[in-house]
């Protein structure tokens, strides 16, 4: 057998767009990935389904797996012919135990290829305006450890660390902080040199704490911000509030969790990160092809009867396709049928294939819509082909029956299925989704009655009560109602309103936050 490979891979602070394009590809070839626990979500979220996941995360005095034992186990899986990704959160050689890890992969045998991780000693600072140079300010930089054994003391040379005049950044020095400030004071730094704790910096709970080396231990006390979280200390720390950034964007502070297939995904993606939300994808439903598709090939065999074809989602399009090119259908001969589809996302679908709707609802993007819109514009006679997913809303043909009986050809193409949540989505458990649910500045996004089931289906009733949830349709709003959540509806069932949807929802979850806040540091732009 083979041997394979080891990737040490670093995953950076918490944002999945500060993955380098080595770590992405990296990750989607991977027949294993072992993970730490900071691995931030959504990283976690996008990670390949194809691949079997480990956790070996470490959190304090916690060992998931302790770090002797995560060597021996790259070493083994990689002997097993596997190609093998060991995840880290950070960078893997700064204060990763990466050095430690190769040495073992070196003892065993094994090849390795080391792919850097942006460091949160840089971007933590840089998500919360700190610049860690600035030349009317600092010239050095200079990153610390702040952990230390249990019951010892730190083993720093404060007197150094004080004459460099230099930013310090202490990573996994929460618990110390109190002893860095006093021992860098003790070392003759001045009391009032600007400090900074920086909590959970580039995700949707990023907040900072700026103070000064002698004030900032008790207000650490205080606030009680979160971990995992950095130290800065230096006069670039007094730069945080005239620089900040991302608490101006429209969704900073949000939590997107989106839902729909992992097809779908990219497009929604994108146009929330644009907008300042750390986006978890995790799709509750799959799209699975219908393979008994006789009809279908016997529909498009004799495709010149019909009038019309219909589509009713943009997963429709890509499996109707997809059959084409297995049943070498010439698309040509689609020249002489008017094309029906079901809201402006189906349209866009149907674009990527070079062709263009003859009809869409104008007033509102629904099975029934669509239904009457058809059936006021085709002929009696006109034969229609609709291809769509399996549980399709009977409202369609409903609405096409209802004043002439036209001819049609109702035929399932797909079917979704639930996607099983602990196999598939690392770190995604039903405690994990159930936490999110509970997450106040989480936002659940809904696509159709198919995702709202697949996500809360065996969540408990008061967890579900509690969730923040944006739907897109009368139908998906129906299902959220049938199990107890309140939804806001995106005014138009695409995309462009579910993204305002979703903003309007954080403004008032933002107004709401604030005024319980109450003069607490509750954001990224408080210091």
């Amino acid at each position: 057998m083979e041997q394979g490979k080891v990737w040490l891979v670093g995953a950076g602070p918490g944002d999945a767009e500060l993955l380098t394009q080595k770590a992405v590809r990296v990750l989607q070839e991977a027949d294993v990935i072992v993970y730490d626990a900071l691995v931030g979500q959504a990283i976690l979220a996008k990670l390949p389904e194809e691949a079997d996941k480990i956790y070996v995360g470490k959190r304090s005095s916690h060992h998931a797996m302790p770090q002797e034992e995560i060597s021996r186990c790259l070493v083994k899986l990689a002997k097993q012919g596997k190609n093998v990704v060991r995840l880290k959160g950070g960078d893997p050689f700064l204060f990763g135990r990466g050095g430690e890890e190769i040495e073992e992969l070196l003892r065993g045998g094994i090849d390795y290829e080391v792919v850097p991780g942006v460091t949160s000693a840089l971007a933590v600072p840089a998500y919360n305006g700190i610049p860690v140079t600035h030349r009317d300010y600092c010239s050095s930089l200079h990153i610390i450890t702040g952990h230390k054994r249990q019951g010892q003391p730190l083993q720093l040379d404060y007197e150094a660390l004080c004459r460099t005049n230099g930013t310090l950044v202490f990573l996994m020095g929460v618990a110390a902080t109190p002893e860095i400030c006093q021992g860098m004071i003790d070392a003759g730094m001045d009391p009032q040199m600007p400090a900074a704790l920086l909590s959970q910096g580039t995700t949707a709970g990023q907040r900072r704490l700026v103070s000064n080396v002698s004030e900032l231990p008790q207000r650490m006390q205080e606030e009680k911000l979160p971990t995992p979280a950095i130290l800065v200390i230096g006069k670039v720390c007094a730069l945080a509030e005239e620089f900040a950034w991302v608490e101006k964007l429209p969704l900073a502070g949000t939590r997107v969790v989106l839902t729909r297939p992992r097809q779908r995904m990219e497009r929604l993606s994108k146009r929330f990160r644009a907008l300042g939300a750390e986006v978890l994808e995790l799709p509750s439903i799959r799209i699975c092809p219908i393979p008994e598709t006789d009809r279908l090939q016997a529909a498009l065999g004799q495709i010149e009867q019909y009038g019309w074809l219909v589509f009713t989602s943009p997963s429709g399009i890509d499996v109707f396709f997809e059959r084409c090119l297995e049943y070498h259908f010439d698309v040509r001969r689609l020249s002489a049928v008017k094309i029906a589809v079901i809201g402006s996302g189906t349209a866009r679908q149907l674009e990527q294939h070079g062709l263009y709707p003859d009809l869409i609802p104008q007033e509102e993007y629904s099975a029934a819509a669509l239904g009457d819109a058809l059936a006021e514009q085709a002929g009696a006679a006109e034969k229609i082909l609709i291809a769509r997913a399996e549980a399709g809303s009977p409202d369609l043909l409903a609405r096409l029956q209802k004043d002439v009986i036209h001819p049609v050809d109702d035929i399932a193409i797909y079917r979704t299925e639930a996607v099983e949540r602990e196999s598939e989505n690392a770190g995604f458990d039903l405690a994990a989704m159930e936490a999110l649910a509970k997450d106040e500045r989480a936002v659940f996004v809904f696509t159709s009655a198919s995702t709202v089931r697949g996500t809360v289906e065996n969540m408990a009733p008061d967890i579900r009560a509690r969730m923040r949830a944006v739907c897109i349709g009368e139908r998906t709003e129906e299902e959220t109602c049938r199990y107890g959540i309140a939804a806001q509806v995106a005014e138009q069932a695409d995309e462009d309103s579910l993204v305002e949807a979703v903003a309007h929802a954080s403004t008032i979850q933002s107004e709401a936050a604030d005024k319980r806040c109450a003069g607490k540091i509750c954001a990224g732009n408080r210091s």
